[in-house]
């Protein structure tokens, strides 16, 4: 896989993290992820820090933004049957690139499966109108990245080792080889986001 925002972030190993809910009473809210040895490798910042409803960012472990988030609202929104949300990172001079893009179809039903939420990356890399898509539960924290051609790129769940049961503000994410990490972590920013968790107000 090329990679989205960095090789940086590229594996030759899968690798496990631990998500950790900041709570919005102390500091903003926003998330963690943690590696095996605790140290904080990724954050988000929501809109209890940042104060804007459904922008988000994306910082790595020196806190420097590596994605910029934004759900596409008003007019757009209004007349679209999907929600879109983009992640942009800024080259050396400063300008937005589009790394990817997530649609969730509207819905006035509540559904237990994240049905139809897709990515595309720009370039569009797939030979379908999609690069990737979630399948599962988001909330329930049973939830996987999936490429086009249907193979796991990472999964989401509560118990990862030796059956640890992790607390409601704690989850692990897996994250196979040469995938990107940061637009893993990048798309469950919005996952959270959509979801009311803890990048929301």
């Amino acid at each position: 896989m090329v990679p989205l925002v960095s090789k940086l972030y590229c594996s030759s190993t899968e690798v496990v993290y631990v998500v950790r809910k900041r709570p919005h009473v102390i500091n903003g809210g926003g998330f963690v992820v943690t590696n095996c040895d605790q140290k904080v490798v990724f954050s988000v910042d929501g809109c209890g820090i940042l104060g804007k409803a459904e922008e988000l960012i994306l910082r790595d472990e020196r806190r420097d933004a590596l994605l910029l988030i934004r759900g596409k609202g008003g007019i757009f929104e209004a007349l679209s049957f999907n929600k879109i949300w983009n992640a942009y990172r800024y080259d050396f001079q400063g300008s937005k690139k589009l790394v990817f893009s997530l649609r969730k179809p509207k819905s006035c039903l509540p559904v237990d499966k994240d049905t139809g939420i897709r990515i595309t990356t720009k370039p569009n890399l797939g030979k379908k109108d999609w690069d990737f898509e979630i399948s599962g539960y988001f909330p329930g924290k049973e939830c996987s990245i999936i490429d086009s051609q249907g193979n796991l790129v990472a999964q989401i769940g509560k118990n990862k080792k030796a059956g640890v049961l992790l607390s409601k503000d704690l989850y692990y994410v897996s994250i196979k080889p040469g995938i990107d990490q940061a637009f893993v972590v990048g798309v469950i920013a919005i996952l959270d986001n959509i979801y009311g968790e803890s990048t929301s107000c």
